[in-house]
């Protein structure tokens, strides 16, 4: 069998860590002998990789820090592993894989993956700015760049990325994990204290500024300026009763009508209370929780970012990012349908899922280009 070695720049509750884990656990491992580097810590999924039976090693680099012994380490830890090949996960990950892999004057193939959009390059930190420029660059030792996006790619292609060597392979899901689950949702609704009739639009994110919670809160006051009896239920790392931001943001909502949950490692539950399902970003490639929703069969609301437009298709609403008006319209667009209708719409949404984003479809797609560029460096 052959081996892949996987260099991350970590291993946290983000999308790409998320996507990493899905494939390997959701087939990859079948295929191939996969092992992974992070260049910080375990993480949440390094600890799920491991109980999975996948080799995980953590070098402890101090994130956004780079050293000389760090990358002897990397290094170090390929060549022991002796791959077949080596797949880069975000910008720092491709970078550090092709650098060692280019300092040992390896014939190893390597493959970069991007899982992220680039709309505006000033945007990002300035380290990040001189890692994305480095990438055309480097790009010669490179065999393929994968993007998760159709997106992301011809952004990335706009900024010097070797078109020649682009595919998509978008994200999978599984879903007999990501279904739903009538009798969660009266059970997380009574441990909420939300009635089982009333409405609720949920929302999963971290707390960044690209996740844009304040045009969600500013929408969901004329959600309920209109319709009184809705509910938001909100959960990621940060979205707690702590966050001051989110405190102010939320002055003004009913008593109980808004909730914050925080980080959850439940969230396939957490789906299950609500009735509709808002993403409000400012920037995203492919946003896992999108599909993660419509797998649950929720009806979705999406800003214009990234693919959510192929993603969600006919069964949602799309609407243009930074607008709380347009999402508020979005969001009463569905809540305004009858329950009949609002579970048509998430059928439609899983059915879209099933038949375009089932893991073992995108499992397919990477064994197709692992295989490839093994063949072609032999």
């Amino acid at each position: 069998m052959k081996k892949i070695v996987h260099v991350i720049t970590g291993l946290g509750m983000g999308g790409a860590e998320r996507a990493l884990h899905n494939l390997i656990v959701g087939g990859l491992q079948s295929h191939f002998d996969n092992q992974v580097i992070s260049l910080t810590g375990d993480g949440v999924y390094g600890v799920r990789l491991r109980r999975a039976g996948v080799a995980v090693q953590s070098l402890g680099l101090r994130r956004g820090a780079w050293s000389l012994g760090g990358f002897l380490r990397l290094r170090r830890a390929i060549v022991d592993a002796s791959p077949d090949l080596v797949q880069g996960w975000m910008y720092h990950g491709n970078i550090a894989a092709v650098v060692a892999l280019a300092s040992l004057r390896s014939r190893i193939p390597v493959i970069w993956n991007v899982r992220h959009s680039l709309y505006e390059l000033s945007d990002e930190k300035w380290l990040t700015r001189l890692v994305i420029r480095l990438h055309p660059l480097l790009s010669k030792w490179v065999s393929r760049v994968i993007y998760n996006s159709a997106v992301s790619r011809a952004q990335h292609e706009s900024a010097g990325f070797p078109s020649e060597k682009g595919m998509v392979i978008p994200n999978g899901f599984d879903l007999d994990h990501w279904h739903p689950n009538p009798v969660d949702r009266d059970l997380l609704r009574t441990m909420l204290s939300i009635p089982l009739d009333a409405l609720v639009v949920g929302h999963v994110a971290r707390y960044h500024p690209l996740k844009d919670h304040s045009s969600f809160l500013q929408a969901m006051k004329l959600v309920i300026s209109r319709k009184p009896g809705v509910y938001a239920v909100l959960v990621g790392s940060g979205v707690d009763d702590e966050n001051r931001q989110l405190a102010s943001m939320a002055r003004g909502f009913p008593a109980g009508q808004i909730q914050f949950l925080g980080e959850r490692e439940d969230v396939n539950r957490i789906l299950q209370a609500f009735d509709v399902f808002c993403l409000s970003s400012v920037s995203e490639a492919f946003p896992n929780v999108l599909g993660e929703a419509m797998g649950c069969g929720l009806p979705c609301v999406a800003t214009d970012v990234g693919d959510c437009r192929e993603i969600v298709g006919d069964s949602g609403i799309v609407v243009p990012p930074s607008s709380p008006s347009a999402l508020a319209d979005g969001l009463l667009g569905l809540l305004s349908f009858s329950a009949k209708e609002r579970a048509r719409r998430g059928l439609a949404a899983r059915q879209r899922i099933e038949q375009h984003f089932q893991i073992d479809a995108i499992v397919e797609k990477y064994r197709e280009c692992y295989g490839h560029a093994v063949n072609e460096a032999c």
